[in-house]
Parts: C-alpha cells; sequence; structure tokens
C-alpha cells in the first residue's frame, strides 16, 4: 500500500479540506482528490465524504483509520531503524503534555536534547489527560507526559508533584499553612478543562467531594488570573505555577495531596522515542 495515499488521506481529514492539505502537501486539490480515489479503489471502500462545510471520513473510513496511522507509524520506525543503523539518527516524535510540563520542565530538556540529536524533530501537543490519553491510543502521539492517575499502560515515572489550592491573596484563609480539604465545598470554585480527568477530577472522585463550580475555563491561566481576580479558587499542580506572578497565594492541602507525572508509551516504542525516553529519565 502506498503510504503517500494514506497521509493524503489523513491530512485532508485532519484539516476538513482538500485545498488546505494540498497547500500543506504540496499538491494541487485535484491531485489530492486522485489520489484519495486511488486509495478507495485499492481498499474497495469509500473513504471519504464531501458536505457543504468541508469533508469528513465515512462509516467505512472510520474504522480503516487506525490501521492506516498504523501504516505511517510503522514506516516512520523503519526510518530510524535505518537510519540508526547506519549511525545517523533521525525521526520525528508527537509528545503530547500539559501546558505546566511544556512551559516549566520541558524546554531546558528539550534544549539539550536537541543538541545530542540534531537529526530528532520534537512537536509538543499540549491537552488535558483525556484527550493526550485518546490520542495516544489512536497512534497521533508517539508518547505522552500525563498524570498515572488515568492511564493504566506501558508507563515511564518521572516525578512526582504537589496538588495546591489558589486562593486571591486577601482570602480570608490565605494565612493558613495548608488549605483543608473539605473546605474546597465551602468556597465557589473555578474549574479548569472540565471533563478532561484532570487532576481536580482525579481528587474529587478519589475523595467524594462536591464542588461548587462558579465559573469554568479552558486554560490554566485564565483560570489563575480569575483567582487573582477574587472570583473564586482553583485547583492545580505546583509546577503550574513555577514562572507565574500575581496576586494568587498558593498553598499546600491538608491533607497533602501528591500527583505522579510520567511518560506513556506504546508497547514498542521507535528507536528515536527510545532515545528521548532515555533522555528525559536522566534529566528529570
Amino acid at each position: 500500500m502506498d503510504t503517500e495515499k494514506c497521509r493524503i488521506l489523513l491530512t485532508t481529514l485532519e484539516k476538513g479540506s482538500m485545498s488546505k492539505a494540498a497547500e500543506i502537501l504540496g499538491y494541487t486539490p485535484s491531485g489530492i482528490l486522485r489520489a484519495i480515489k486511488s486509495l478507495e479503489e485499492e481498499v474497495s471502500l469509500p473513504l471519504l465524504l464531501r458536505t457543504p462545510r468541508g469533508v469528513t471520513a465515512t462509516k467505512e473510513g472510520e474504522k480503516i483509520l487506525p490501521a492506516l496511522k498504523e501504516i505511517l507509524r510503522q514506516e516512520q520506525v523503519i526510518r530510524e531503524i535505518s537510519g540508526d543503523v547506519n549511525g545517523l539518527v533521525t525521526g520525528e516524535l508527537n509528545i503530547g503534555t500539559f501546558f505546566s510540563v511544556a512551559a516549566n520542565l520541558l524546554p531546558p530538556i528539550l534544549s539539550d536534547f536537541r543538541k545530542k540529536y540534531p537529526g530528532i524533530r520534537i512537536n509538543l501537543v499540549q491537552a488535558g489527560n483525556k484527550e493526550l490519553r485518546e490520542r495516544l491510543m489512536s497512534h497521533e502521539l508517539d508518547a505522552a507526559i500525563i498524570s498515572r492517575q488515568t492511564y493504566e499502560g506501558p508507563w515511564i515515572p518521572l516525578i512526582r508533584d504537589e496538588l495546591v489550592a489558589w486562593l486571591p491573596e486577601n482570602h480570608p484563609l490565605a494565612g493558613l499553612s495548608a488549605f483543608p480539604l473539605k473546605q474546597l465545598e465551602k468556597e465557589p470554585f473555578i474549574d479548569e478543562i472540565p471533563g478532561e480527568e484532570t487532576d481536580i477530577w482525579w481528587l474529587c472522585e478519589k475523595e467524594k467531594l462536591h464542588l461548587q463550580v462558579a465559573f469554568t475555563s479552558v486554560d490554566n491561566y485564565s483560570a489563575y488570573k480569575m483567582v487573582e481576580a477574587g472570583l473564586g479558587i482553583s485547583l492545580n499542580n505546583r509546577l503550574m505555577t513555577a514562572s507565574w506572578q500575581g496576586k494568587v497565594k498558593v498553598l499546600p492541602l491538608s491533607p497533602r495531596q501528591t500527583i505522579e507525572l510520567g511518560i506513556a508509551v506504546p508497547e514498542t516504542p521507535s528507536p528515536a522515542l527510545k532515545k528521548f525516553i532515555e533522555y528525559m529519565r536522566k534529566a528529570v
């Protein structure tokens, strides 16, 4: 099977447009269409559905997409093995991660990794636990740096981080040395990235907490600024606020709550991913 046709189809579906896929891949829209038609003939299935709002996969296409993604992944593995045998460490990795890890942990590590392995390109994808786990399972990601609580596959532990409470500086309880866990139920709460099985969600499930959600936010920094504005309190890991400055009091929880951050990996990591994992373990 022609892997280039697989790449064309997957890019078209990802962008939702033949013209956008053509621009990215260096084809004409008609060339994109011909390649997809050829792939459909090869597998004897309709794969692409054209609508007024763009393109999407057919029901038959949805069933075959995981296999097509795996074909492209294996093609990349073959290239990496070939380069490794010839003494050329090359590859491209899509690594999923939290914003806190991407902003406050990875930059110096990636800088040194790039110096040692200039032939390996790394693309960072930032999202929550649930999305990263799903994208890893569908082979959209080569690995994901996530919380241990929501993952049961192959796992490389990295660090333990602490869950902390964010309070406005003028909050009556801001002077405490630690924020009582049950007090969370009595405060207006700002929920971050709801529906993504975050560490907040995990803690509430574990401790059977019923929060009074006053606001929600799709990103952590917005939640931080909402706390600063006095709209409520929130939770996050301590790593998140490592470089932030604001009128927000960061308190540990009582009892103390920690999470394990690590690398969720596939059963058979590629040569480039093995290099990345090895370097991350040493660096962290």
